[in-house]
């Protein structure tokens, strides 16, 4: 056998790994990828360091709520660890049943069906119902994975500004057609922590027969009546036809789900290949959804605290004058324009004891080079403290 170095790599795949620009230069950099060594609710261990987390999506702080944590347990003692098949064949379980009924009843809808992965839930959410020959209108800022379930559809897609009604209503008149018509929205949008100017769109998309579905991952649990999200905050749930999110924000858990009528989610359940060529959900991670779900039901103090803190962390920021992107919500970008400052801001931070996520261009639009941070209840004043004066320190070092 010839030596490898004597032969010819001809395979032009390969040799796109090795020379990758923009994987060399996260090796070099190492600003993602980070790999935790332990954890005990906000603070982790990196490198043997304990630090700050003040990028995770767990809002309510309930991964280590004691009622969620046991759910979780008696469910892999009770089923196992897995169900080692799709729902559709021989996976679905009682629990899955049961967490759906109550995960409707709580959005107040008639029906839902959850996935193993929230990615997988959003974008059935679009390429489900869409087809070639529809036209979808989409939010410019969309998560990548419903810009996945658009391009699986195969519909036509009309961009609009990002949550700007005007601007939605223009398309739609410059659009001028007969064919089926979907808006696709977010609740909160993660990266700039905005609230979807709901009642203004979904007028727009009534009068123009549009199906409306909506990602709600970062508004359930944070937004609404005991956290029921975007729609129930703004009391307008006749006018989403599908309403989907994540379970591993505020359900301190692993998985989505999608939401809407028992017509829309039996046709999901049919025609909705991320469902039924999908692993159904394992028993702890339904279990600690449901844990959770009955915990945001019974107790308020999570989702009181969770806006305590978020409010004093944006008057640190304010008080720094670092730009939120006006942001609504406990997701708060530090916008700062160029990855030239994202990046030292971001081991600033770091050096200082408080991980954050650096997001920079192409993931955000250009000149909007950020780092995410998110806040959660179990952040405490002591803590909030600590991101004050790492903040401070990483302001110096602009």
């Amino acid at each position: 056998m010839a030596l490898s170095f004597f032969s010819k790599n001809k395979k032009a795949v390969l040799t796109r790994c090795r020379d990758d620009y923009a994987t060399k230069m996260r090796l070099r950099y190492a600003p993602y990828y980070h790999t935790m060594d332990a954890q005990k609710g906000t603070i982790v261990s990196l490198d043997g360091k304990d630090v700050i987390m003040l990028s995770s999506n767990d809002y309510l702080g309930l991964s280590y709520h004691p009622k969620v944590v046991e759910a979780s347990r008696a469910a892999v003692t009770r089923w196992g660890t897995s169900t080692n098949g799709a729902r559709i064949s021989n996976g679905s379980r009682a629990y899955h049943i049961e967490l759906e009924e109550k995960l409707a009843e709580f959005l107040g809808r008639e029906a839902c069906h959850v996935h193993a992965a929230g990615y997988l839930s959003c974008m059935s959410s679009v390429a489900a119902f869409a087809q070639k020959g529809d036209v979808i209108f989409a939010d410019k800022n969309l998560h990548s994975c419903l810009w996945d379930g658009i391009r699986l559809s195969v519909a036509t897609v009309e961009r609009f500004s990002h949550n700007n009604p005007e601007d939605l209503r223009q398309v739609i008149a410059a659009t001028a057609t007969d064919a089926p018509k979907l808006l696709v929205i977010e609740g909160v949008y993660s990266m700039e922590g905005h609230i979807a100017r709901l009642p203004e769109l979904t007028e727009i998309a009534e009068e123009n027969g549009c199906f409306t579905v909506l990602d709600d991952a970062h508004g359930f649990g944070v937004l609404g009546r005991q956290g029921r999200g975007t729609v129930d905050h703004f009391a307008m749930n006749d006018k989403v036809d599908v309403l989907c999110g994540s379970m591993s924000k505020s359900l301190a858990s692993v998985g989505g789900f999608v939401s809407g009528s028992k017509d829309v989610i039996e046709y999901l359940r049919t025609n909705s290949k991320q469902t039924t060529f999908s692993a159904a959900i394992s028993p702890g991670q339904a279990a600690a959804a449901q844990a959770a779900l009955e915990v945001m039901r019974t107790e308020p103090q999570h989702l009181e605290k969770l806006w305590a803190n978020t409010r004093k962390y944006k008057a640190i920021l304010k008080g720094l004058g670092l730009d939120t992107w006006e942001s609504e919500t406990p997701a708060i970008p530090i916008v700062l324009g160029s990855k030239e400052r994202v990046y030292p801001f971001w081991r600033a931070l770091l050096e200082k004891g408080v991980f954050t996520v650096m997001s920079i261009a192409p993931a955000v639009p250009a000149g909007k080079d950020l780092i995410r941070t998110a806040v959660s209840a179990m952040h405490t004043d002591e803590q909030l403290e600590k991101v004050a004066e790492a903040l401070a320190y990483a302001v110096k070092k602009l």
